[in-house]
């Protein structure tokens, strides 16, 4: 997993990285693992004002890592635009637990092994003032999977194969604009209310104020389900709220979504009051039922797993496979929670 530090403006950081990238004779283009169509292109086009308005500095880092890269910067448009809408990826699984001694989010992020060396821990700081400073994790680059910004506020995904797609924005690029834009679940779901989403996903947020919630979301639905007490919320790759399971999808390989949803579910049923850090290494690690026990052998893994402790302002990573290797805190990473 590379470990990337960013600092300056959007387009500085993106030229900067681009530049890096090339000193080193390495080239964006040379590690897409999925091909580039028409279909992607057109998208693309269409989804780009949506950027361009909502989250026009994103646009300026695309458009500085192209300038660095020295690449239109139309195939990284068309790429990162594209993902979890024409790029259609159901994996990863996420939880929150409170009780009275803990307060914690957990995400394993499961992907493709065959680029798992490029997988990156992105440590944003921003010489803008309206843009937060932010740790998270990406299996590609610009987009977040999972992450904590400098006010406590953390956030995961999970991808749901779409129903449809309109032009708008993807799962991975709202889940980072919340953590620039906002301070914590109350100022990030009303955010969220006013994006245009481009397909479906699944979000579990928490700040250390102690809210939490889960939102299930199409391109035209949004539901919410709030932690106001101890309990547990979880996710994978469909549908669970009540009002949205007529919005569920069978797919022939979600790379077992049912079963490391049940595994989540059942566990946390039973154990929630008494879950702390050790317990959640240990579910996320398998030791429980089946939630990363993939065989490499069919190119998919587990490739990096996270914990968020909101009581404790304190991150904890494996990088790779919990059932094989174990967790590290991160203290790279200072929050500003006061």
């Amino acid at each position: 997993m590379y470990h990337g530090r960013f600092k300056g403006t959007h387009f500085e950081i993106g030229k900067k990285w681009g530049q890096l990238l090339k000193k080193n004779h390495k080239s964006l283009a040379d590690n897409i693992p999925f091909e580039i169509t028409d279909e992607m292109r057109e998208f693309s086009k269409q989804c780009l004002p949506y950027y361009k308005k909502y989250f026009p500095e994103i646009v300026a880092e695309i458009d500085g890592i192209a300038d660095g890269q020295v690449m239109d910067p139309n195939f990284l448009y068309t790429v990162l635009f594209s993902m979890y809408a024409l790029v259609r990826v159901t994996n990863c699984s996420s939880f929150i637990v409170k009780n009275d001694q803990n307060f914690l989010l957990g995400r394993n992020s499961d992907f493709l092994t065959e680029i798992e060396k490029l997988y990156m821990n992105c440590l944003y700081d921003f010489n803008e003032s309206d843009s937060y400073s932010f740790s998270a994790n990406t299996t590609a680059f610009v987009e977040m999977e999972d992450g904590v910004n400098q006010w406590g506020l953390a956030i995961a995904l999970t991808s749901v194969f779409p129903e449809t797609i309109k032009p708008g924005m993807n799962v991975g690029m709202i889940l980072r604009l919340l953590l620039e834009k906002c301070r914590s679940v109350k100022e990030a779901l009303k955010l969220l209310e006013t994006l245009p989403r481009c397909t479906s996903g699944t979000l579990v947020l928490a700040d250390p104020s102690g809210e939490a919630c889960l939102v299930e979301y199409t391109n035209d639905t949004l539901s919410y389900r709030f932690l106001k007490n101890n309990g547990y919320l979880c996710a994978t790759n469909s549908f669970h709220l009540p009002e949205m399971l007529s919005r569920k999808l069978l797919v022939e390989d979600d790379w077992f979504a049912e079963e490391r949803y049940e595994t989540l579910e059942n566990y946390l049923s039973e154990n929630f009051q008494s879950l702390g850090l050790l317990e959640a290494k240990q579910l996320l690690g398998g030791k429980y039922g089946f939630v990363c026990q993939y065989d490499r052998k069919t190119g998919k893994d587990t490739v990096w797993s996270s914990i968020y402790d909101l009581k404790n302002n304190q991150v904890y990573r494996c990088e790779g496979n919990p059932a094989r290797k174990k967790f590290k805190e991160d203290t790279r990473f200072k929050l500003n929670t006061k």
